[in-house]
């Protein structure tokens, strides 16, 4: 039986998708990516914003239309947008033939099974849970970087966000379990750990009593065969000195983190439920770049929240200004229902969400690009992703690059070189975004 599996949304449900994955190995089932010859078909859904749930409603239509037209025989459809809408799925489209919440993907082999038999059902159980996947999970992401999702849920409940109610509350993955997951990642091929939750500072509180996160990437870094561990989702005012000293300390910490910071207007922040001021946003930035000097930050914005006045997004452009991130990416408010947000009074056009946004990215576009320019010269390790088809070039990226959502690095030379390879390269030339470079034998 051959399954294709579509997986939405972030990297934290990719992780999900890819123990599904082992799961359904393990059952005998095999893959493909040709919706033509699938079996049955597994969609891992997202809805955290308005663009995100039509992307996955969308594939879902799509995919139903195998589900009676083609050799498709059983339509499974998983995650968030499950989790959220399980009786709207189930009565408004009939070809789906079972639904699985977030916190129920363990049982994806017995669902599809029975699916198979012609049975139609749902799964969900506690979503303050952890499920437990006896299987080692199919990594997707070409073999040589992979996800290390290190806690699941959230309790910061800002007022926006609808993760609480689908992920449940903040709970981590015990650290043996972590380990024992990057030990089997490293010995198929896997160089560079990315740490990933809905808050990674915050790891560890709930089953140790303290943030754990430094005590967790000392022993990641023990690891042989990994050389590269990344960090996101570090709420900046969790950050302690402890964390600081381990990024900057451990060799294989990237000085990279990515902070998500959502505004910089004192009122906005309170609006949002969020814990940050700015004054103390303009610190931690401070700090981590007086502690490491080289460090990459990346974070993310939101435009037109409810009651954003001109003088906040001024206010906001002017932070953006001053701070300078190396990385930075704006959405416009999502109105998503069952959120304090939605019902707020003072909501904004839509047209006036999209046109701010577009200013900070304009803003944003300018410094990323002096950034670039400035980095002509420098030597940097690179780890190489692929090959540029026809050209004598590769892709790859550096330490202040994640995968999927910063720039690449474009790699010159007459030397043949495998994905997965760490080469230094000197950067000769910038692009917009992205680099350009020479193999460097210094």
């Amino acid at each position: 039986m051959k399954i294709l599996c579509i997986s939405l949304g972030c990297d934290k449900n990719l992780v999900d998708t890819e123990k599904m994955l082992g799961l359904l190995r393990r059952g005998g089932y095999e893959f493909t990516d040709d919706e033509t010859e699938a079996d049955a078909i597994l969609i891992n859904t997202c809805c955290f914003i308005g663009d995100a749930k039509e992307e996955s409603v969308n594939t879902i239509l799509e995919m139903a239309q195998w589900r009676t037209s083609g050799p498709c025989r059983a339509l499974i459809v998983a995650g968030c947008l499950a989790q959220r809408y399980r009786e709207e799925i189930l009565t408004e489209i009939p070809e789906v033939d079972a639904v699985i919440g977030t916190a129920s993907y363990d049982e994806i082999a017995e669902v599809l099974d029975r699916a198979l038999q012609g049975e139609r059902s749902q799964r969900f159980g506690d979503i303050n849970a952890l499920p437990k996947v006896d299987a080692d999970r199919i990594v997707t992401t070409g073999g040589y970087y992979a996800f290390l999702k290190i806690a699941e849920g959230c309790d910061k409940r800002c007022t926006y966000c609808i993760i609480p109610s689908l992920r449940g509350s903040y709970r981590s993955v015990p650290m043996e379990e972590l380990l024992s997951e990057a030990r089997k990642l490293a010995q198929q091929g896997v160089k560079e750990l990315i740490l990933v939750a809905q808050e990674t500072t915050l790891y560890g509180v709930d089953l140790y009593g303290e943030k754990s996160l430094p005590r967790l990437l000392r022993e990641l870094c023990r690891i042989p065969g990994i050389q590269w561990i990344r960090i996101q989702y570090c709420y900046p005012e969790e950050i302690t000195e402890e964390l600081i000293d381990v990024i900057a300390e451990e060799e294989k910490i990237c000085h990279y983190l990515d902070l998500p910071i959502q505004h910089a207007s004192d009122r906005i922040l309170k609006r949002m439920g969020r814990r940050a001021t700015q004054e103390g946003l303009r610190q931690i930035v401070g700090h981590l770049r007086e502690r490491i000097p080289d460090i990459t930050l990346r974070t993310t914005l939101i435009s037109g929240f409810p009651g954003e006045t001109q003088e906040d997004h001024e206010i906001l452009m002017d932070f953006v200004n001053d701070m300078e991130f190396e990385r930075l990416g704006v959405f416009a408010y999502s109105q998503e229902e069952d959120t304090p947000a939605a019902s707020f009074p003072d909501q904004i056009p839509e047209e006036v969400k999209e046109a701010r946004r577009d200013e900070v990215m304009e803003l944003q576009q300018e410094i990323a690009f002096e950034k670039s320019e400035a980095m002509v010269g420098r030597v940097l390790e690179v780890l190489i992703e692929g090959k540029v088809a026809d050209e004598n070039a590769y892709v790859g990226r550096t330490y202040m690059d994640a995968p999927g959502v910063d720039g690449l690095l474009f790699v010159n030379t007459q030397e043949e070189l495998m994905t997965g390879d760490f080469v230094r390269v000197k950067v000769t030339g910038a692009a917009e975004y992205d680099l350009i470079g020479e193999i460097c034998d210094e």
